[in-house]
């Protein structure tokens, strides 16, 4: 039997039981020892009896300092401090007060939609779902009816999370209606605005909001105290997009020797929705073929059918057509292949895609996002290669390059009324995002000529520049589009190989992770 001190004697009395196992007591305990020779009481520590058990190295308990109530691991020294976070950031919440609401925008197929689904199964609260047009209806005052319902819903289940899909179909900018400010959408826009913060504001309601034209919505409703965050979510970069392919890939049987990295690179400006189309289209491409994993050609295949459409090898085109599309092509390679500041060349294919694409050249731009006026001049030469190639060869040109000038033409003038690219008009941009729809000009008319001259002006300096390159590697053209017109579709080494290699390095853009940078810093240290 076992005695404690006062305290502990006392508790074990009132509920008719003793520590059974002393090893196991944080508090100190006197056992009975009893030999043949004598009855004797001792005190002992069990962490103390441990420690000695250590020194000898009998204890099975590396660290006795475990069995104190008030151990606590060093690695987790931090839990306490996370632990104050997570309940300061939750206090709100149960205290019924109006949390922040939150306003995700960003381009169709980022993810959205998905985010609110991800925090629906990690809310903890109940959570209600609703779309901008369930709000919409011809009659008057249902939608004002159907956003009160809505909180009354909410306030029920306080705290909880309402998300609104789509909310640009409820939240437009008011005064634009045909019926003034007594429309059916702007009473329903209205009553959200006086329930998200008014005086009979329902409380314990957070309200998450998506939509892909937040500038369209109307002022008020994106103030501070609707919608306190607002957070964009843009299209991934190489490494979100490898990422993202290594889900996609999960319930996928995928070769051995697939690269998810040129895969992500090869994939510039998808989203994740465009990621999981291409993987579900592999998937398709190799199961018609009968394989048992899918490779890279299929990949391959998968984004070229998302880019450029379907393959139409039955689509009859004459000898002389197909020659001016292999020249037009080629142009375009070659041009990409000896200008500095072009894109890197991955694939040049004669095969019709979709409806109007009886060619292209597929390149690989680089993840920047500031562009000088040479990295510009070089993107309009290489664009107007078809047109100078079908120019230099055949004497005439073709409607193939319809698409190339549309380019071209935009480029130029967002380098002449935008950028501030031009030394006749000056550091000036005329452009407005609230006057995009409109038909009135920031601009008076002796100016919109002389942008149209300056526009002019430097889509013919290209074009020239690049009539003088071609025909400078007029052989180069030459032996391309005779491979191209045997073969259908040229990748990056084909060209190599007939050409030679490339006469600018391409710049790999160098991405790493933080903590993979620390580790290796503490190791160099060390």
């Amino acid at each position: 039997m076992c005695v404690t001190d006062q305290a502990r004697s006392e508790h074990v009395n009132q509920n008719d039981q003793c520590c059974k196992n002393p090893l196991l007591d944080p508090f100190k305990c006197q056992i009975t020892i009893k030999n043949d020779l004598k009855m004797s009481t001792t005190t002992l520590d069990p962490v103390e009896r441990l420690l000695d058990n250590a020194e000898q190295g009998n204890s099975i308990i590396k660290n006795p300092n475990v069995l104190r109530h008030d151990y606590i691991p060093e690695r987790i020294l931090h839990r306490d401090k996370q632990q104050e976070l997570v309940t300061q950031s939750l206090i709100p919440l149960y205290k019924k007060s109006i949390p922040p609401n939150l306003l995700v925008y960003g381009k169709p197929g980022t993810g959205k939609t998905l985010l609110a689904k991800a925090v629906a199964g990690k809310a903890g609260v109940p959570f209600f779902s609703l779309s901008g047009s369930d709000f919409v209806e011809m009659f008057v005052g249902v939608g004002a009816s159907r956003v009160r319902d809505m909180f009354e819903q909410g306030k029920k289940h306080s705290p909880c999370i309402i998300f609104i899909d789509e909310i640009d179909a409820v939240g437009r900018s008011r005064g634009a209606g045909l019926g003034g400010g007594n429309d059916e959408r702007e009473q329903t826009l209205n009553q959200l605005l006086v329930e998200m913060d008014g005086f009979g504001g329902d409380t314990g309601i957070i309200i998450l909001a998506a939509t892909n034209r937040p500038d369209v919505l109307d002022s008020a409703l994106l103030r501070p105290g609707r919608f306190d965050r607002q957070i964009s979510i843009d299209r991934p970069d190489v490494k979100g997009r490898e990422e993202i392919f290594k889900v996609h890939l999960g319930p996928i049987k995928v070769s051995e020797n697939l690269d998810v990295h040129k895969l992500a690179e090869q994939t510039p400006g998808f989203a994740g929705a465009d990621i999981a189309n291409v993987c579900n289209e592999a998937a398709l491409i190799a199961a018609r073929k009968g394989k048992t994993g899918v490779e890279m050609k299929d990949f391959q295949d998968a984004i070229d059918r998302v880019i450029g459409g379907l393959e139409k090898k039955n689509k009859i085109i004459s000898k002389e057509e197909k020659e001016v599309i292999a020249y037009h092509e080629a142009g375009h390679a070659i041009c990409g292949w000896f200008l500095e500041h072009a894109y890197p060349l991955l694939k040049v294919t004669i095969v019709p895609r979709g409806t109007a694409a009886l060619g292209y050249a597929q390149y690989t731009p680089k993840e920047q996002y500031l562009y000088t006026i040479e990295q510009l001049t070089d993107q309009m030469c290489m664009t107007l290669g078809g047109r100078a190639a079908e120019q230099i060869f055949f004497g005439k040109i073709s409607t193939g390059a319809s698409n190339d000038l549309q380019q071209i033409t935009k480029m130029a003038y967002s380098m002449v009324t935008t950028y501030g690219m031009n030394e006749k008009i000056g550091n000036v941009s005329f452009y407005d995002p609230s006057q995009e729809n409109t038909f009135q000009k920031p601009f008076s008319e002796e100016t919109g000529k002389i942008i149209d001259e300056e526009v002019r002006k430097m889509i013919d300096a290209a074009y020239h520049r690049t009539l003088d390159l071609l025909t400078l590697r007029k052989g180069e053209v030459e032996k391309l589009a005779k491979e191209l017109l045997d073969k259908e579709v040229l990748h990056k080494s084909d060209v190599e190989a007939l050409i030679g290699m490339r006469p600018y390095e391409e710049e790999k853009v160098v991405t790493f992770d933080v903590e993979e940078s620390k580790s290796e810093e503490t190791k160099t240290e060390e």
